[in-house]
């Protein structure tokens, strides 16, 4: 999937990760800083711990090793910890094969990083290139007909960078504007920190709102 450069965003997650410090918050509800790194972590390389996480009640010996890589990882020095995630998947995974990183982790890491600084104080949104913005408007285009699957009314995504793209059909729609990454951001479910405008008839916006409140 096209989208913003997966290597030069987990550089900049971590180095924001550093300058926030472990127990710093994120846009993820229930974590900090170090929650989120140790998430990434485990994303990266550790089919186990996945395994142990999905499989846990079904199995409790999975479970159990999960959670033990989990909490190890979490008395981690924070430095530590950081560095594992900057050092990427293990050696031999396909992972490290820059199309595929691309596939799974551009847009991962973009809305990460975001997760990271747009919860300390006095963040504003980050100055990109055109090239890099119009990679997050072709991701955002594919990723938000799932997003707003089930909204009840059509969803128009509108942007500069492009012609409006329908990302959900409906009798009538709403209209959602912003830039490329705060659009990726709203259909992401980081609404409350997403600077984007909606825009239609007032009782197909109410309904929009509805599915998906702007303070989520």
């Amino acid at each position: 999937m096209p989208g913003p450069d997966a290597a030069r965003e987990r550089d900049g997650l971590c180095d924001d990760a550093l300058r926030a410090g472990p127990r710093a918050p994120t846009l993820c509800e229930g974590w900090a800083v170090r929650d989120l790194l140790v998430h990434l972590a485990v994303r990266d390389g550790r089919v186990d711990v996945l395994a142990g996480e999905a499989l846990g009640r079904a199995v409790p010996s999975l479970g159990a090793h999960a959670q033990r890589v989990r909490s190890q990882w979490l008395q981690e020095p924070f430095e530590a910890l950081v560095q594992r995630v900057r050092s990427g998947p293990p050696s031999r995974s396909p992972a490290r094969w820059r199309p595929v990183a691309q596939v799974v982790n551009g847009v991962e890491f973009f809305v990460h990083r975001e997760d990271v600084r747009r919860a300390q104080g006095g963040w504003q949104p980050r100055e990109l290139t055109r090239e890099e913005s119009a990679g997050l408007w072709r991701a955002v285009r594919l990723l938000a007909r799932a997003a707003y699957r089930r909204s009840p009314v059509g969803v128009v995504l509108v942007s500069e960078l492009g012609p409006r793209a329908v990302v959900r059909d409906g009798a009538v729609s709403v209209a959602v504007r912003g830039e490329p990454q705060e659009l990726l951001l709203h259909a992401f479910g980081r609404r409350s920190h997403a600077l984007v405008e909606v825009d239609g008839a007032p009782d197909a916006v109410r309904a929009f709102t509805e599915a998906f409140p702007p303070g989520a």
